[in-house]
């Protein structure tokens, strides 16, 4: 495994992690390296001598190589993916325990440990076909919408992004009024009154919201978290922790399965990272798709 694609946004990182120094990393520790930016077609110059690919960036630039993947029409050869996360959250990362100085990381690939990752796959949806982390109702798309409307998700500095996200989060836990949620997983229901619904892959979405630590994204089964209006304070709490870096352990309400049909009470869902409105209410079908992904991991 000697000759890496390093697909790269310019815009994420610090200036120790340019194009030139992370191809010069790259190739100090053993491997040829081709460069394309994710601005442009990422994967148009892609071909059968590529051994794997290098995703230098956050979880919104992992999931824009990860859509070309899915929709390519013809899958010549699927590629092992070497993630450098240089974004605010890198939840993906996380959940993956890709963590450390990158060096390390590139160093680390040569041992060719790997681990399979599973997607979301969305049916009848336009606005979206698949999610990575997350696909949800509640608390946190209404957060996304928010920090945009207060000009918050412009800080460049992570931690102070961070930061800011959860102190937003924790006004909203406590005026978000409950919503009427239809919930079925795997032929059996789960239906009620709730803050906020999430069908997660990742162990932490969002802002490092560590909803589902238990959470294996090639495990083969979705971990869907529910918080009723009962968990209000709880789920303050747990947020209220994070903002004064003590990250206390909590478990929220969670149902393990692979298909799920939800209906919220709401106009508003998010997929990964992005919000969509709905025209009109909806049910929704979402199905666990095993090992789309393979990843490189230390």
């Amino acid at each position: 495994m000697k000759l890496a694609q390093l697909l790269h946004n310019p815009g994420a990182g610090d200036e120790e992690h340019g194009k030139e120094d992370l191809i010069a990393v790259i190739k100090a520790n053993g491997f040829e390296c081709r460069y394309s930016s994710t601005k442009k077609n990422i994967l148009k110059n892609l071909d059968t001598e590529i051994d794997f690919l290098v995703v230098a960036g956050g979880d919104g630039t992992l999931r824009s190589v990860a859509k070309e993947l899915v929709e390519r029409k013809i899958i010549e050869k699927i590629w092992p993916i070497g993630l450098l996360p240089l974004g605010t959250a890198n939840n993906i990362a996380k959940s993956l325990e890709i963590e450390g100085k990158t060096e390390d990381l590139i160093r680390a690939w040569h041992r060719e440990k790997f681990k399979n990752f599973d997607i979301g796959k969305i049916h009848d949806f336009d606005d979206a076909h698949f999610f990575l982390e997350s696909f949800g109702f509640g608390v946190f798309p209404y957060l996304m919408m928010q920090m945009k409307k207060l000009g918050k998700e412009k800080i460049e500095d992570p931690n102070e992004k961070i930061k800011a996200a959860l102190q937003v989060l924790h006004e909203i836990i406590l005026s978000y009024d409950a919503k009427d949620c239809e919930l079925n997983i795997d032929g059996r229901d789960h239906s009620g009154k709730y803050l906020l619904a999430e069908i997660m892959n990742t162990k932490s979405i969002g802002p490092n919201l560590f909803l589902a630590p238990q959470a294996d994204p090639g495990d083969g089964l979705f971990n869907v978290i529910v918080i009723p209006e009962a968990d209000r304070e709880k789920f303050a709490s747990y947020v209220m922790s994070k903002i004064n870096d003590k990250e206390e352990d909590y478990n929220f309400l969670e149902v393990k399965g692979k298909k799920v049909t939800i209906c919220w009470d709401g106009t508003h869902v998010h997929v990964d990272d992005e919000v969509v409105k709905l025209k009109k209410k909806k049910e929704i079908k979402v199905e666990l798709k095993e090992n789309l992904f393979r990843f490189l991991v230390p």
